[in-house]
């Protein structure tokens, strides 16, 4: 398989991966300089840079580049490290340069109402790609979206049957009814969707929480989710709060503390929340 083709392919299925390539080297190692191998966001591989226990080293430290998004230069001395040169037979060291390839996350926006479209207008250039999600073709559509990746205009059981996030996707729930806002949730909770935003007020998140714990959803699955979805910067306009949701969701990608998953309500344990908003 080639390498160049295989990360085109990933690049077209919105995957991220990463490229190890020797480069440089001293003494006797399995491989040569300029040599490569693609790590997938799954761990796979596609070529080799020697094998052995430095190759996997090199794909432990790319898992990490592509999460983090910042490549990286790892050294070996097998002369010195005998224990990561187990089937190799070498004697020398080499250095091999670690870069992330990654794909632009893909946001699915569930509603295209006002706010929706404010943080989609702002997402475009932040980075993602873009796909709306809603069942009214009046405010879906290619004049108020120009540049969206996808429109979907169906119900919500339709949209989410073609739907499959990826584990670097981000989902907004931005629907114009709390029934809706329920069944995307609960849709949302079961995919590897790197981020989950839901906009509301504290009362109505914790309702429909309350409502998807009874139909067997653990409080350890909500706490993955963002709600009320946003930094707290005191929005109130769709603008205001698109920026809001924006600041979040990049605090989320670059793995910032401001990012953390919150029902608005940290410091109580989430089922004392529930009940407390609920009951």
């Amino acid at each position: 398989m080639d390498i160049y083709e295989e990360i085109i392919r990933l690049r077209n299925e919105g995957r991220s991966s990463a490229l190890a390539t020797i480069i440089n080297t001293q003494g006797s190692i399995p491989s040569y300089v300029s040599a490569k191998m693609l790590i997938r966001d799954d761990g796979s591989i596609v070529g080799t840079v020697g094998g052995g226990g430095a190759e996997w080293e090199v794909i432990r430290v790319a898992r990490e580049v592509i999460a983090n998004e910042k490549p990286v230069t790892v050294s070996f001395d097998l002369t010195k490290q005998p224990g990561i040169d187990a089937g190799m037979v070498c004697g020398g060291s080499l250095e091999i340069y670690v870069e992330p390839l990654v794909a632009a996350p893909i946001l699915y926006i569930f509603g295209a109402g006002h706010t929706g479209r404010a943080t989609y207008q702002i997402a475009r250039p932040a980075g993602f790609e873009v796909v709306v999600v809603d069942e009214r073709a009046a405010f879906a559509n290619r004049q108020s979206f120009p540049d969206a990746k996808q429109i979907i205009v169906a119900d919500i059981d339709t949209a989410t049957a073609q739907i499959n996030p990826s584990a670097s996707a981000y989902i907004l729930i931005l629907t114009p009814s709390h029934l809706s806002d329920s069944k995307v949730l609960q849709w949302a909770m079961g995919t590897a969707a790197h981020y989950i935003g839901m906009i509301g007020s504290k009362r109505k998140v914790t309702g429909i929480f309350h409502k998807l714990q009874k139909e067997g959803f653990g409080a350890e699955q909500f706490k993955h989710v963002h709600a009320p979805v946003g930094l707290n910067i005191g929005a109130q306009t769709p603008e205001e709060i698109a920026i809001s949701i924006l600041a979040e969701m990049v605090a989320c990608r670059r793995r910032c503390s401001a990012s953390l998953p919150h029902l608005g309500l940290e410091s109580q344990g989430i089922e004392d929340a529930l009940l407390k908003e609920v009951g």
